[in-house]
């Protein structure tokens, strides 16, 4: 399994993670949604760089010329809420892709320090033989995106996995090593962070991703 952290070079890309990171930044919604956007639509250029080509012959006014263009069936699947704005920036670039959601939340138990996971909702197209794209800002302890996909397997198996995150913790990177299929499964992520609290929140992180993005919930 191929681990990709861009985090590791610079880039655009690490200004608008700061800004999502930044408490006081973060007090924007709109910016907030618009960067978590952007950088959808980075990771996905980044993506497209590995994917299959096919040459196409395309008329101009003036003559005759061939492009090289993607010949994959994608499917951009996201976990709701907080992967909405991600999973926009992801189709303003790939926006011939297939989309599917599915619903993973955490619900807590009364001491707040431990929680499950539930899966409550999901739609999704046929994935069989197409290229699946999990988008999910924040990769926290790898169980929601476990779940998912295996939501998704309801659907069909695809042939490649793209997993996409903005910030993933490294126990998270370790727990989707041992659950997804090594052989035709990427991680890409804007960042990986060294731990989680108590409360299973990735530290430093930037806080809860949803929240941020549409308000609390109670």
């Amino acid at each position: 399994m191929e681990i990709i952290d861009f985090s590791e070079n610079n880039s655009l890309l690490n200004s608008y993670v700061r800004e999502i990171r930044d408490v006081t930044i973060q007090n924007d919604r709109l910016r907030f949604r618009r960067n978590i956007e952007r950088i959808g639509e980075i990771l996905a250029y980044e993506i497209s760089k590995v994917l299959s080509y096919a040459s196409v012959d395309v008329q101009t006014p003036l003559s005759k010329t061939t492009v090289s263009v993607p010949n994959e069936q994608i499917v951009i699947g996201t976990i709701l809420r907080a992967g909405l704005p991600f999973h926009h920036g992801m189709l303003n670039y790939f926006d011939g892709a297939e989309s599917a959601f599915v619903s993973a939340y955490r619900k807590y138990k009364e001491n707040h320090q431990s929680f499950n996971i539930h899966i409550e909702y999901i739609a999704s197209p046929i994935i069989t033989d197409k290229t699946l794209i999990i988008t999910d800002p924040m990769l926290a302890t790898g169980g929601s995106m476990e779940l998912t996909y295996k939501a998704l397997l309801t659907k069909g198996t695809p042939k490649t996995i793209h997993i996409a995150t903005i910030i993933a913790s490294k126990q998270a990177i370790e727990y989707c090593k041992n659950h997804f299929p090594e052989d035709k499964t990427t991680i890409w992520a804007a960042a990986i962070d060294p731990e989680l609290n108590e409360e299973a929140y990735i530290v430093p992180g930037l806080g809860d991703a949803g929240d941020l993005a549409y308000g609390s919930k109670e």
